[in-house]
């Protein structure tokens, strides 16, 4: 298993294309504080995503910042990312390990205590619970949990895998984060509120700044 840093996780999608390169945002996100990265792209060609990942991972060479790629194994294994981000109709944690090795970044997706229930039995790296928030990002069937659903899911998460790091997801924008760390989150994950922002250096380093000063309040 693999020690994740998920304080700030930067969703690099491929509808993010419009403002500039995949790689070029990726590579200020990684250093203006996102400690891990993850490529999301639910319509791009196998062979399209394999080169984007791959660019990606180019571009951020010597930043220490971790790349997994959402969803899909294959393209993790070709593109030599670090680890996947799975959710619960994607390949079983189980499989993805044996298929990556023991050294890659798993994550799972968790919505509700049945996603909680699995995620902590897996042999997986980090959980991401969301959505928190209704989010424009993706279509989301599911009704968000709020900061509620949030704590209680954390809190299960905590008493089964106390060392697994567990971030949140959907709709979180920088006055939201001292409320979701607050309540339990480890980190959050963001794609419009950094990569739609007007400087998306400054956008970054004040989440960064704001998560580390918000975990910092909940220790004390």
């Amino acid at each position: 298993m693999t020690q994740v840093d998920y304080r700030l996780n930067a969703l690099v999608d491929a509808s993010l294309s419009d403002i500039a390169p995949l790689s070029e945002l990726a590579l200020c996100a990684a250093l203006n504080g996102a400690t891990i990265l993850q490529y999301r792209d639910k319509t791009s060609s196998t062979r399209a995503m394999i080169e984007n990942a791959q660019a990606i991972r180019q571009a951020i060479i010597g930043t220490g910042v971790p790349l997994v790629i959402n969803d899909r194994v294959d393209v993790a294994l070709a593109s030599g990312a670090d680890g996947v981000h799975l959710g619960v109709d994607d390949m079983g944690a189980k499989t993805a390990r044996q298929i990556l090795g023991r050294s890659a970044i798993i994550g799972l997706t968790v919505k509700n205590m049945a996603d909680a229930v699995r995620a902590a039995a897996m042999p997986a790296d980090y959980a991401c619970i969301g959505g928190v928030f209704e989010t424009v990002s993706k279509v989301n069937p599911d009704v968000p949990v709020g900061i509620e659903g949030l704590s209680t899911l954390r809190a299960y998460l905590r008493e089964q895998r106390p060392d697994m790091p567990v971030g949140a997801i959907a709709g979180i924008d920088l006055g939201r984060v001292p409320a979701v760390i607050a309540a339990g989150a480890d980190g959050v994950a963001v794609i419009s509120a950094i990569f739609r922002a007007t400087d998306i250096s400054k956008a970054a380093g004040d989440f960064r700044a704001l998560i580390d000063k918000s975990l910092k309040e909940r220790a004390s």
